[in-house]
């Protein structure tokens, strides 16, 4: 039977390797992404990239600060050759994120990190604001 610590550090890990995938989601998409709305959607894509990383790099510091180890792998990116389906595909990984991160909070609450609370709680508006971005560009399609 596992401790609320290592499930806490095995949903970190979890967490950490969806952010791997969301940075190189958002590069790809931002790269492959064609149509008469290219360079606003590349630009859209690659401005998540810098929150996605802090992210990353705060869950791996998190994981080894609670004396686990970060992953290295991240979950594998959803192929997509248009840009509903880019869309689309990134809006439901923010949705799984932002139930991921919930989840994490209360562990975090079990075990009386309240530091871990409060850093999850921006992390979750963060990841909120890109999804509800992502609706109103969806809106629009």
């Amino acid at each position: 039977m596992s401790t609320i610590k290592e499930q806490l550090i095995a949903g970190l890990n979890t967490d950490l390797a969806n952010e791997y995938q969301a940075i190189i989601t958002y590069i790809t998409y931002g790269a492959t992404v064609t149509g008469i709305y290219r360079e606003e959607m590349k630009e859209f894509f690659m401005r998540e990239v810098p929150d996605e990383l802090r992210h990353a790099e705060y869950l791996a510091n998190k994981i080894a600060a609670l004396g686990g180890t970060p992953t290295t792998t991240p979950v594998a990116v959803p192929p997509a050759s248009d840009l509903k389906q880019m869309l689309l595909n990134v809006h439901r990984a923010e949705e799984e994120t932002i139930a991921r991160y919930l989840e994490r909070r209360h562990q975090a609450e079990q075990l009386g990190d309240f530091g871990l609370v409060n850093d999850l709680e921006e992390i979750i508006s963060d990841e909120t604001k890109h999804k509800e971005s992502i609706e109103m560009i969806l809106r629009g399609l």
